[in-house]
């Protein structure tokens, strides 16, 4: 119910038109139709300004992973914003939460990742990790390796410098400019895209081989860092070939290049660990950027988690200055939320869930295959994906104009369900408190919406093979 002094479901739409530039805004269709404007969240729901109620299988933008609406988390912010609302952490003041929290964080990392940058979300940790690759090849001797190596495909984040590092379709628009020089990009290591005839391992061998190759023509001198999301999130759920991380690795370590692992969205038990990179893959990253997971998306928070030998060179030098931060680094009601986070995650045991629920989901999700559309389904236990082609065979797909993928999304909504559409795929990453009974609830409405827009497409005369 509305109250008089409250604004009405159609004044929050207006408001919103009128004023608000959205992140990734595509100005056509806002101005069409704006936005859903969503008033209330618990668990895995979401409600409108209308009162209808959506499962959020997208859960938040990777993010939410314990759920909305806890009433301990909202406590723990409220305590920590009542007791001390914010203190700087530069140069040689902290606060109490933040020295907690890194603490925490360094315990959970693997191997000697025991120091911890606080950054305000994924794309300044991307972006601080950057610099402290400059930084600490310079302390070592090595002043030249400035450059860096990420690959298509990848999403590291929306600052000038990350955004330059990622190369995700769509992301680089002719309005934008982007650093170029310094930046190389290999291929993306994507199984269902290899080259026709080549096996999975043929694949790696190739990849691989990229990589030693873009190393003796730039020089190894000249390279300082690698980035490399575990799994390639918005890049379209990449799951790369069985060993091909570890390769990568081992050439990096070969090189003196520093591995840095993009785990903003793998970290924090979206893949059943706190840290994918050894875990999942066998790999022990120089650095780690984190976010999302580490607060459930309550208040905004990164971290870029690095190791001890790189400190190590950086402070050899007491003189040094590491001249990179930001304010509200280390804030204390956000690391008060962090530290709440992962006490709930413990004692529920939500990386198990997300391992059992999520092994669940991989398998449900592969009952959609033989659907028209459906060219791929690829998942690793809370993040999954559904690429849509125009043809089976020839994987080729739909002119982008269709929109297929937008049109599953807006059927899926109508039906109490959000999916995300990103070009040709439906990506999902729920909460980690998600259920079999939801996932069972997700995986049908998906399947009625893909039958809905396929037929609805075969009726507007578009080829669907």
């Amino acid at each position: 119910m509305t109250h008089a002094n409250q604004p009405s479901p159609q004044d929050l739409w207006e408001m919103d038109q009128r004023t608000a530039l959205h992140p990734w805004t595509n100005f056509g269709s806002f101005r069409e139709t704006g936005s859903l404007v969503i008033t209330r969240g618990e668990g895995c729901y979401l409600w409108d300004a209308e009162g209808k109620r959506y499962f959020d299988a997208v859960g938040g933008l990777w993010c939410t992973n314990i759920g909305l609406g806890r009433r301990e988390m909202a406590q723990a912010i409220a305590d920590q914003a009542e007791r001390l609302a914010f203190c700087n952490t530069f140069v040689d003041m902290t606060n109490d939460t933040s020295a907690q929290l890194s603490a925490r964080i360094a315990a959970l990392a693997p191997g000697d990742l025991n120091r911890v940058h606080f950054t305000t979300g994924g794309s300044t940790a991307v972006d601080s990790a950057a610099r402290m690759v400059m930084y600490y090849q310079h302390c070592m001797g090595r002043p030249d390796k400035t450059q860096l190596v990420a690959r298509d495909h990848s999403y590291h984040g929306s600052t000038y410098l990350s955004q330059s590092i990622g190369k995700r379709p769509g992301d680089r628009v002719e309005e934008f400019r982007y650093l170029e020089q310094g930046i190389h990009h290999l291929s993306v290591p994507n199984p269902y895209r290899r080259p026709a005839g080549m096996s999975e391992a043929a694949f790696c061998d190739h990849l691989v081989a990229e990589f030693e190759a873009l190393i003796d023509r730039v020089g190894a001198g000249k390279i300082g860092g690698f980035f490399a999301e575990p799994i390639q999130a918005s890049g379209g759920i990449i799951i790369p070939p069985e060993g091909y991380l570890k390769r990568m690795w081992e050439v990096c370590q070969r090189h003196d290049i520093l591995f840095v692992a993009d785990e903003v969205v793998t970290a924090f038990g979206r893949l059943g660990h706190w840290f994918a990179s050894l875990d999942e893959f066998g790999v022990q990253p120089d650095i780690i950027c984190t976010a999302k997971g580490l607060t459930s998306g309550y208040i905004p928070l990164g971290a870029m988690i690095f190791s001890d030998r790189i400190y190590e060179a950086m402070a050899a030098d007491g003189n040094r200055w590491f001249t990179s931060g930001y304010t509200y680094s280390g804030h204390p009601v956000a690391c008060a939320a962090g530290l709440k986070n992962i006490e709930i995650m413990e004692r529920e045991d939500l990386l198990g869930n997300a391992i059992r629920v999520g092994s669940y989901f991989e398998d449900r999700l592969q009952t959609l295959r033989d659907l028209p559309l459906v060219g791929n389904v690829r998942a690793k236990k809370l993040m999954l994906c559904v690429e849509n082609v125009a043809d089976k065979a020839t994987k080729e797909l739909l002119p982008d104009e269709v929109g297929e993928s937008k049109r599953i999304s807006d059927a899926c909504e109508s039906m109490g369900l959000l999916v995300r559409p990103i070009g040709h795929l439906n990506v999902m990453s729920p909460p980690l408190t998600i259920t079999t009974q939801d996932v069972d609830f997700v995986v049908e409405v998906l399947e009625k919406a893909i039958r809905q827009v396929a037929d609805d497409l075969v009726r507007e005369g578009v080829k669907v093979g």
